[in-house]
């Protein structure tokens, strides 16, 4: 346990010294002003390494740089802001207590110093201290598993599909961490492309989880049952696997699963309560809209399968309404920007799609993950 004690007055220091060591603290160093304080805290070094303090008990009125200066100075470093000081002063001036509090001193004891009360403040203090070393070291925890998660939880979206017949790729921006945001695509047949793009409620940890559990069955379930509506329909029985009847929040996620065959030139697909996708078919722009209500609401839902058809080429675009609220632009409206785009230029890569949009839709301040998955027959 390091304890800083700071007075220019010799005769303070030693009374404060004996106190301190007779109740068992041994680790202190004696300093006589602040600036002896900020080389002794490494604030005058470019590499800032660890802490070597764990409490500083600072006279209010000092020569050159007074007690309430140094608090606000050494609270401003980064690695120092929740370093405890306790202000021993023989000051009454209650303006001026009340001044080196807001500066962010924890307490104050006065002079002629009480040994009792000292002791009490700085045990007092020290505990306050050990909590808070207690909560950075659990968030720092939590804050590696996180990015653990955030790695894992990446590496199941697929990579991208540049083949003879088709371009496959997506652009991902997540809001925070962990998102409820997942994409997925697989070749089921050697012309057969299925692609889903789901949106899970709300964002975080719990999104990222309930994600998961619904992408360690879908490879299987679009592998072994392909057709648009079964799938669907499995995907909306196992989200009801996940729900409690005493549970206040029932989670559920809206999706758009299509199959494009480039033999048949169709595109099957559902939409489940998701934006709408847009199909540029032979230059003309299609809704992908018609399906069912969002997965995880009822155990048995209706779900109306729809089919595309076209000559030449198709390119299919699919986004979640993050990307819609990032344009600031009305729900029902968010695919005429996108529409408008890809009438005026034959964009084929996603992310260029997005940049393209950018003076509407920002990175900074995004409020919900923002997907788009772009596909293009050849």
């Amino acid at each position: 346990m390091n304890i800083v004690i700071v007075d220019d007055n010799q005769t303070n220091l030693v009374i404060i010294e004996k106190i301190l060591r007779k109740a068992g603290y041994d680790n202190l160093v004696l300093l006589s002003s602040a600036k002896e304080l900020y080389h002794f805290l490494g604030m005058d070094s470019k590499e800032a390494g660890e802490v070597p303090v764990d409490l500083i008990l600072m006279d209010l009125m000092m020569p050159e740089i007074d007690g309430v200066e140094a608090c606000r100075t050494v609270l401003k470093q980064e690695r120092l802001r929740d370093l405890p000081i306790i202000f021993v002063t023989a000051m009454g001036d209650s303006y001026k207590m009340a001044e080196a509090l807001d500066a962010g001193a924890l307490d104050y004891v006065m002079k002629p110093i009480n040994k009792v009360e000292l002791l009490a403040r700085i045990r007092s203090t020290l505990r306050l201290k050990h909590e808070k070393d207690l909560r950075k070291e659990r968030d720092k925890r939590i804050q590696n598993e996180l990015a653990l998660a955030k790695q894992v939880q990446r590496s199941m979206l697929s990579s991208p599909i540049h083949d003879q017949a088709v371009d496959i790729s997506a652009v991902y921006e997540p809001s925070s961490e962990l998102a409820g945001d997942l994409y997925a695509w697989y070749q089921i047949a050697p012309n057969r492309y299925a692609v889903i793009l789901l949106d899970m409620m709300g964002h975080g940890i719990s999104s990222s989880l309930v994600c998961m559990y619904m992408y360690a069955g879908l490879k299987d379930t679009i592998m072994g049952v392909s057709d648009p509506k079964a799938v669907m329909d499995e995907l909306n029985w196992r989200m009801n696997q996940l729900q409690m009847s005493d549970r206040l929040i029932n989670y559920y996620f809206t999706a758009i699963y299509l199959v494009l065959d480039t033999e048949k030139r169709t595109i099957q697909y559902v939409n489940a309560g998701h934006p709408a996708g847009v199909a540029m078919v032979d230059g003309k722009a299609v809704m992908l809209d018609k399906g069912c209500c969002a997965l995880g609401f009822f155990e048995r839902i209706d779900i109306v399968q729809d089919e595309i058809s076209y000559d030449e080429q198709a390119r299919i675009i699919l986004f979640t309404d993050g990307l819609v609220e990032s344009l600031g632009v009305e729900h029902d409206n968010g695919m005429v920007p996108i529409v408008r785009r890809l009438q005026e230029q034959a964009e084929h890569d996603p992310v260029r799609l997005v940049e393209k949009l950018q003076p509407a839709a920002g990175r900074d301040d995004l409020k919900d993950d923002r997907c788009l998955v772009m596909i293009s027959t050849k």
